[in-house]
């Protein structure tokens, strides 16, 4: 959530200045129309309260002014009088609270729909297809045989059963098997290990969580366009990521800016609907309704949040060199931007199976989301110097997601004869150098 001061002014000339460079920041997100309505009034909400707060503070003083009487008046007809109109104000100001707690409310329904700004740097675009690329990392692999795809190589090598998952669970689902259990279990380890060597905390986090947590993060736990399953008769859903475990642990919470940064590094099961997901592209585990995911997360001072943004994106290029896939970052653009953040990098890694001749698929993100989620959780921190609290910032980036990261090994480690070659470094993880050998 944006802090309303970004909208509202006292001064008219500058509110509308402010207000005008929000609906344009909400244009370039490729957000829906009507938010510039929502903020329109939002900031007609929002006169309307300041009014209401003057009214409350005039019949406050006038409160004062008749219980001062009352103990000083001798007349019981009069003392009656003003203990009827005191009587009178209690009430009036009593309806005047309970409409600006639900004009309060309102505010904060609207400002919650409303995206975070974008970094400056931030490409302005529609579309991903306008994204940035920033650099392109390791050489292609020339294959002198057909590479096959990874759909392929897990059902030959019985690593992957789709049929099987989607008898038990349903399209989407998936059972892994064999050699594919034990390089998904490496891939963790490694995972891991690499963000302890950082400085991450290691957490393996409840797979469930409140939706006012969901809600906080910038997930719609409820409606047509939400993205992950709810527990019926209960306000606790799966969770679509360990963003929303680990950003919701501090939730409520004042941090000392000594404990800062704090940096956790998180493993949990990831469940998404995936709603219109379909093209071939999607097909296999590049996009199901469960996997394994290791989640990096940071709370930071503001000042901080942009080279933890750096680091973020650095730990997860070590990750992919260190296995030895050929990957491009990319500055994702306004328009395909998620509501909470205010830049994006994403790590596109080649897949040889996909498409004709092999493409990039994205494997990981990191986002940094400045103070947006802090505000919906009520996450401060209490600065070394000065008085009064301000709000935390949050990042969170991808180490690896398992699924994804077991595409591009299986594609990029394939051989002629049909096994896989196990990456070095995974190699003493695994307990052995071939997959299905």
């Amino acid at each position: 959530m944006i802090d309303i001061k970004r909208i509202w002014d006292d001064d008219e000339e500058e509110r509308a200045r402010k207000l005008e460079a929000v609906k344009q920041n909400c244009r370039n997100r490729n957000a829906p129309g009507e938010l510039e309505d929502d903020l329109d009034r939002i900031v007609a909400l929002n006169e309307a309260q300041k009014r209401l707060l003057k009214d409350v503070e005039l019949i406050r003083q006038r409160q004062n002014q008749v219980a001062q009487a009352v103990s000083k008046e001798k007349d019981a007809e009069k003392r009656a009088n003003l203990v009827g109109e005191g009587k009178s104000l209690k009430t009036e100001i009593a309806a005047l609270e309970e409409a600006l707690r639900t004009q309060e409310k309102q505010i904060h329904t609207l400002l919650s729909r409303v995206p975070n700004f974008t970094h400056p740097d931030a490409p302005i675009g529609k579309t991903e297809d306008e994204s940035k690329e920033l650099r392109r990392v390791g050489t292609q692999r020339s294959f002198d045989f057909t590479p096959k795809d990874h759909i392929q190589i897990g059902k030959a090598l019985k690593l992957i059963d789709f049929e099987a998952g989607g008898k038990v669970s349903g399209h989407g689902f998936y059972f892994l098997q064999n050699d594919a259990v034990l390089l998904e279990l490496a891939l963790q380890q490694f995972a891991i290990r690499s963000l302890v060597r950082h400085g991450f905390t290691p957490i393996i986090t409840p797979d469930l969580a409140r939706n006012s947590i969901l809600e906080g993060i910038g997930f719609n736990p409820r409606g047509a366009e939400t993205q992950v399953y709810s527990v019926e008769n209960s306000d606790l859903s799966l969770i679509g990521t360990a963003e929303i475990t680990l950003g919701g642990m501090h939730a409520d919470e004042i941090l000392g800016e000594a404990e800062l940064p704090l940096k956790y590094v998180g493993l949990s099961h990831c469940f998404r609907t995936e709603a219109g997901a379909a093209g071939r592209a999607s097909k296999g585990l590049y996009r199901v309704h469960q996997f394994t995911k290791v989640e990096m997360f940071a709370f930071t001072t503001p000042l901080a949040s942009d080279a933890m943004h750096q680091e973020l994106l650095a730990v997860e290029e070590e990750i992919f060199t260190a296995l030895g896939i050929p990957y491009r970052v990319l500055d994702i653009c306004s328009g395909d931007l998620g509501g909470p953040a205010y830049r994006k990098f994403d790590l596109e890694a080649w897949m040889p199976g996909r498409g004709e001749g092999g493409e990039y698929g994205e494997v990981t993100s990191t986002s940094d989301c400045t103070d947006y989620q802090a505000r919906r959780l009520n996450i401060r921190y209490k600065p070394l110097e000065g008085k009064g609290t301000r709000f935390v910032h949050t990042l969170n980036g991808t180490a690896v997601a398992l699924s994804r990261a077991l595409i591009v090994i299986l594609e990029n480690y394939q051989r002629a004869d049909g096994l896989v070659d196990v990456p070095e470094v995974l190699k003493p993880l695994v307990g052995k150098d071939v997959i299905g050998g």
